[in-house]
């Protein structure tokens, strides 16, 4: 849905009730004023729990009949995670819940003292003059399925986050105690490697045991891929290493500690995306995103993650503000800026988007034949980075039509940007 500036300064009339609240851990700060920004009531404070958010309801509906308000807006910054609670009551209860930005908070707080100072008590009247204004964004709430694909998501963003910082450590230990490992296997995630990790992961362990008792431990649990010759180079990598040869009980301790670490996060990971996987499919339009050569599953279903219900929105461009991938101008009388993409919005699907389009332009041929049309046409060529950005809009594009319209997944349609390019020629 679109909520333009004039629509949001519609929802503040004479019956209206402006609410700002600052939002903290503990304990939040609130004060009402009318449509025109006079105070009605002293600030108010209430604690983070259902006593508290009685308290709150209590006082705006007290508020509300005495000056005969019909309509409630409750403002307030994005703190961390801390409003989420107090925002979910705010809905419940029928109450109209809006968000200040809040850079535009702190550049607005001088307006009424001259002074950039931040208080509990000063910051409600701020947000509260900004919801006025019609300054401020509708959150959206997602429910049913695509809360727990949100939700799902966000815990597989962590755990790979984890992962990697795990696969981190196991690169350090490599380059302290055994640089020539990583000669000899390919990949220490690999099943072979692994196993040469939890048995015998130090240079002294391998050298304990001859070339054929190594090729007999790893061919009790790998049957392929592994012979006499990779045995050898593994002895042969313990003997010239130059990896440190003191402290190596614990190094050993500290590898089997990081490999239960990393087998543990890698368990979770995979049921997560198993799960994942399984709600997305059920999502309409699904499968027809994933009919796009270069697509796969986790991308749609980060996708869905972050936009949540597609047929929310009106258009697809919609969407490209979301992701911050609306371009920006940057010009003033007779000097004309260069034109970048905004950076507003969420940060996570900015960056799905881009992730994703890396793979699809190598294997994917319509997006192949654009991305090179982008970058060789005569008139305003493009540069390959700013390519990519124009093709992120256009999965945008594609995906909206493909899960709104449930029509099939067209090369020829996806080839017409080149008789007929569009007008985003300049992001960055």
């Amino acid at each position: 849905m679109k909520y333009n500036q004039n629509f949001k300064i519609s929802q503040v009339t004479e019956k209206t009730l402006v609410i700002g609240v600052d939002i903290a851990k503990s304990k939040h700060y609130a004060r009402a004023f009318d449509w025109r920004g006079i105070e009605l009531s002293k600030v108010v404070r209430f604690r983070t729990d259902k006593r508290g958010f009685r308290r709150f309801q209590e006082w705006v509906e007290e508020i509300a009949a005495e000056t005969g308000k019909e309509k409630i807006i409750v403002g307030m910054e994005p703190t961390g995670h801390y409003w989420f609670t107090f925002a979910a009551e705010i809905n419940r209860i029928g109450m109209m819940v809006v968000q200040v930005n809040p850079y535009h908070v702190k550049k607005a707080k001088e307006l009424d003292d001259n002074t950039p100072s931040k208080s509990d008590r000063k910051d409600p009247k701020t947000i509260a003059m900004l919801v006025k204004d019609g300054r401020y964004q509708i959150p959206y709430f997602p429910t049913g399925t695509y809360a727990e694909i949100r939700k799902a998501y966000e815990i597989r963003e962590n755990q790979l986050t984890k992962l990697w910082a795990v696969k981190n450590r196991v690169r350090r230990w490599f380059d302290i105690y055994f640089p020539e490992f990583t000669q000899v296997f390919k990949s220490w995630e690999g099943k072979t490697a692994l196993i040469t990790l939890e048995k015998f992961s130090t240079p002294q362990q391998v050298l304990e045991l001859e070339a054929e008792e190594i090729l007999n431990i790893w061919r009790e649990d790998v049957k392929r891929g592994v012979g006499i010759k990779k045995a050898q180079a593994l002895v042969e990598a313990a003997e010239s290493t130059v990896g440190i040869q003191e402290g190596l009980k614990m190094a050993k301790h500290e590898m089997q500690c990081i490999l239960e670490e990393y087998k543990l996060l890698r368990s979770i990971l995979d049921k997560t995306e198993q799960s994942l996987e399984e709600m997305v499919t059920s999502i309409p339009g699904v499968d027809k995103a994933l009919s796009i050569k270069g697509i796969g599953i986790i991308t749609v279903a980060g996708f869905i993650a972050e936009v949540g219900d597609i047929t929310r929105f009106s258009h697809p461009k919609q969407i490209q503000k979301l992701a911050g991938l609306n371009l920006r101008e940057n010009s003033s009388g007779n000097h004309q800026g260069q034109t970048t993409i905004s950076k507003r919005g969420r940060r996570r699907l900015r960056a799905l988007l881009f992730r994703a389009i890396l793979p699809v332009v190598a294997n994917n041929s319509e997006f192949k034949e654009l991305h090179n049309y982008y970058t060789t046409r005569a008139k305003n060529p493009l540069k390959k980075k700013q390519s990519l950005i124009v093709l992120c809009g256009k999965l945008i594009r594609v995906f909206y039509a493909l899960m709104t319209k449930d029509v099939d997944y067209s090369p020829e349609k996806m080839l017409g940007d080149i008789h007929r390019p569009k007008e985003m020629t300049k992001a960055a």
